[in-house]
């Protein structure tokens, strides 16, 4: 692959978001342990940078064993009082403990719907949205799609689910396409080169 080929839309000179963003970003996820860390990680994420929670991601890993929600949902007191004492990832206690109640309501849509995945994708019908923006300045932070599924989310207990951090959330586990139209991943998940969702 030659350079022009290789032009990012972000990511360029940091390692970690390099990686993030050539193996990761807008990649469609149907899978609920990694969706599930995805809505830990994003909770976390309010007013900070990405790259912070990415060079903690590991940390996160360990301390909410490896994100497994049934475990999280069990989580009481004794639990939170360990992670409040773990340098290693965000002590906020009003994310923390949001991550335990979305854990439990998790578990909740996920006995509804027979995984959580399905119950999120049904909001694109299963399918990638596909956008075509031509520079960061014309990126979205929200939607009336983001609006809408956090609406819903809320209205079903969850926690640190606003529209913005839903969208996030969106663009993370491909549920849009929102690389740069300039971008070498754009093309490759358009193309259908990264296996692609369908949940219809």
């Amino acid at each position: 692959m030659n350079k022009s080929e290789r032009r990012r839309c972000w990511g360029d000179g940091d390692a970690l978001m390099t990686a993030y963003h050539d193996l990761e970003w807008g990649v469609p996820l149907l899978d609920d342990e990694k969706i599930f860390e995805f809505l830990v990680l994003e909770g976390m994420q309010a007013g900070l940078s990405w790259r912070t929670i990415l060079n903690k991601r590991e940390n996160f890993r360990k301390a909410f064993h490896g994100f497994d929600a049934a475990r999280v949902a069990r989580y009481g007191e004794r639990d939170i009082r360990r992670l409040m004492a773990d340098a290693g990832i965000i002590r906020n206690g009003m994310k923390i403990r949001a991550a335990v109640n979305n854990a439990r309501r998790f578990l909740e849509v996920r006995k509804e719907f027979g995984s959580f995945a399905r119950y999120i994708w049904r909001f694109v019908d299963g399918k990638p949205i596909r956008n075509r923006i031509p520079s960061l300045a014309e990126m979205p932070t929200r939607t009336p799609l983001s609006d809408l599924i956090s609406k819903d989310l809320k209205a079903r207990g969850f926690q640190f689910v606003g529209s913005t951090i839903v969208y996030a959330h969106m663009q993370a586990t491909g549920m849009v396409n929102d690389h740069l139209v300039h971008c070498f991943r754009y093309h490759k998940l358009a193309r259908g080169e990264v296996k692609q969702a369908n949940l219809r």
